[in-house]
């Protein structure tokens, strides 16, 4: 497999309009303006956030212009994807931003904002916040309500006579923009934002009268669908400690190994292929796990951490033993609330983020 053939394979969905075409235009030698947003209405990036970062650098350390966008503009509108309801509350774009504020730096372990080839950090607010009624109509005037409404999600929603918010109901005609205002050739995303990210596709096409290229990619999840990731309250931060991360890894269901292996390590795809045979023959994926945790908090922090964590691992799990660095905290009040506690004592960083 070379690099090209890699790029649009490894951790890949599917591309459309199709795999044959980008495959020509990246074999051609041309260089590629591609994004994938992020809206940051948490404040931590996290493993499902990680699958799409790995092909964002992938395409930058193949000499690509890559944009990392903040959604501090599509995040007020709130993407209803993989939601069954509305939203409690949406977001304003000053909490967005504060939300986004270690964005960069989280994202930072895995691409490089830096060097000969930086990517570059834009922040859809800047023209989403901008556009008069004239252009929002001018974006509206490309689409139909019956296009709109036919979303599988949508369909869900009014069949359980569940809300539907307006303002989720133009989120992809937002997110389309964001293609038109960047000018890019290619948008990245998961496979639940294809919806959003066609609706770019056809802006690109009728304002711009040019291609756009759509690569998505699998989710992280379980064989029966359960994602990792805010959706489903099953967030793994890239910011969690090595031993942290190194246990919450290993406490992944079995099936997501292999997966896990192609879409967020550089481990050679010929022996992800071996591994999958391995455990589909009956063999412990314990060992394989504990590979697949390793590589993971060495990417994220460095080897000797990634060691450190194993070693904790196994005198904790395996043999037994109380690890050597465990936190203690003195509580003074007689009574006190668990949200409380967390944030007082630095292990949540917001009460929000400790109920979560």
């Amino acid at each position: 497999m070379d690099k090209v053939e890699e790029l649009l394979t490894r951790g890949v969905d599917q591309i459309l309009p199709t795999k044959a075409e980008l495959e020509k235009v990246l074999r051609s030698g041309k260089k590629l303006t591609l994004y994938q947003g992020f809206d940051p209405t948490g404040m931590q990036l996290h493993l499902g956030h990680m699958v799409g970062l790995k092909k964002l650098a992938q395409f930058q350390k193949a000499g690509h212009h890559v944009i990392f966008l903040i959604g501090d503009g599509t995040g007020q509108a709130g993407d209803p994807s993989g939601k069954m309801k509305t939203r409690e509350r949406f977001l304003s774009n000053e909490e967005l931003k504060k939300n986004a504020t270690d964005y960069v730096k989280q994202a930072g372990r895995i691409v490089n904002f830096s060097g000969d080839n930086p990517i570059e950090i834009r922040y859809n607010g800047d023209w989403l916040n901008k556009l008069t009624l004239a252009e929002l109509l001018n974006i509206a005037g490309h689409f139909s309500v019956q296009q709109l409404i036919e979303r599988d999600l949508f369909q869900k929603r009014l069949e359980a006579k569940e809300s539907l918010n307006l303002r989720e109901f133009l989120y992809p005609l937002l997110q389309g923009y964001d293609s038109v205002a960047m000018s890019v050739d290619l948008e990245i995303g998961g496979s639940d934002q294809t919806f959003n990210m066609l609706a770019g596709r056809q802006l690109v096409k009728e304002i711009q009268n040019r291609e756009k290229f759509v690569l998505t990619t699998p989710l992280l999840a379980d064989k029966v669908g359960n994602k990792i990731g805010k959706t489903t309250n099953n967030v793994i931060a890239l910011t969690d400690t090595p031993t942290n991360l190194y246990g919450e890894i290993m406490s992944l269901s079995d099936d997501v190994i292999v997966k896990a292996l192609e879409f967020l390590t550089d481990v050679p795809i010929k022996e992800v292929e071996e591994i999958e045979k391995s455990v589909a023959s009956g063999n412990n994926p314990m060992q394989y796990k504990k590979k697949l945790a390793f590589e993971i908090v060495k990417q994220l922090n460095d080897e000797n951490s990634a060691q450190k964590a194993q070693e904790d691992f196994e005198n904790t799990f395996s043999k037994g033993q109380i690890p050597q660095d465990v936190p203690t905290i003195k509580i003074k009040e007689a009574s006190v609330e668990l949200v409380d506690f967390l944030v007082d004592n630095n292990l949540a960083p917001s009460k929000s983020e400790a109920k979560r």
